[in-house]
This record gives C-alpha cells, structure tokens and sequence, in this order.
C-alpha cells in the first residue's frame, strides 16, 4: 500500500514540521542549555542536530492529542525501556522537571515499569532520576529530597536514592 493510499483515520493529524517551533520547545524544554543539548554532534554529523530538532521537537511534539506532560511521561517509559541510553534519559528527567513534574511522580513512572521491562532497567532508570536530582538541574525538587534525606516525606524519593545509590552498574538483579 503507497502512502498516499494509507487510512490515516479522521483522529490523525499530520505532524507538522516547524523548525521554529522546535527549537522554541526545546528552549522551554531543556532551557538556558538547550544550545548545547546536543553537544558538538554538527561538528560530527553536520545537520544532524537541525533534523532533530525539526522533526521531533517541531514536528512529532507538535500533534495535538497528547499534552506535554504526558508526552515526557511516555519518553521517561520509552527511555527507561530501552536501556543503554543514560543521557537522553537524564535529559528528559530534566525536561519533565523543568515542566512540573515532581520528583516523586518521575520515580513512580520509573517504579511503574518494573513488572514490564525488568527489574534490571527500572534500577538503571531510577539511578539515572536520582543522580539528575541530585545535579539540581531542571528545577530540581529541593523540599523533597530535604525530606527524604530527613525521613519525613513519603518514602518515594527516599526508596528511589536508597536503591539507586546502592545499586552498582552490573550488580541489578
């Protein structure tokens, strides 16, 4: 079937392809470094960067249906279901941070996801949350993580650093 014969369904929305408008969300997104969010890759692989920018942060980010919170939400899941992809994880710790999701909500994605993509890569996901809350990048949640180091809070973020902080890379179950 040739794409043009492909049903698209009247609830599907052509992405768009703004450049504008992706590099303003990544702006929004990653903030005062979004220039060097993806570090020298043009030195690397010229126009690289541009593409990504373009389309996913212009295009696929720009379909409606799907609030941004919950589209970080998917990209915490998607990230933590890969493995192996550390630093676009941290990344979008910091990008669901900077839009209001709270410390305590990004470790229960994470913990969510254990019974589905394995014990080993929820471990590897919530280390990666809690070294990047602990960077205090992203608007980082100070008052919770006061209260679980002082054993106040709801154990959430306090389990999230006990486990993440005690587990060594390659020791996961």
């Amino acid at each position: 079937m040739s794409p043009a014969t492909v049903p698209t369904g009247t609830d599907l929305t052509p992405a768009p392809t703004d450049r504008t408008a992706g590099y303003a969300l990544l702006a929004e997104l990653a903030g005062p470094g979004a220039a060097t969010t993806l570090g020298g890759l043009d030195a690397l692989a010229p126009g690289f960067p541009d593409w990504i920018v373009t389309s996913l942060f212009g295009g696929t980010y720009q379909r409606p249906g799907l609030a941004l919170r919950d589209r970080q939400i998917a990209n915490l899941a998607a990230l933590t279901a890969l493995g192996g992809v550390e630093p676009q994880l941290a990344d979008h710790v910091r990008y669901s941070r900077r839009i209001g999701l709270t410390e305590a909500e990004i470790t229960e994605v994470i913990v969510h996801l254990a019974p589905y993509v394995g014990l080993p890569k929820a471990l590897a996901g919530l280390r990666v949350a809690t070294a990047t809350f602990a960077d205090g990048d992203g608007g980082g949640d100070a008052a919770a993580r006061a209260e679980a180091k002082a054993g106040t809070g709801t154990g959430t973020e306090a389990a999230a650093e006990t486990v993440a902080g005690s587990a060594t890379p390659g020791a996961d179950a």
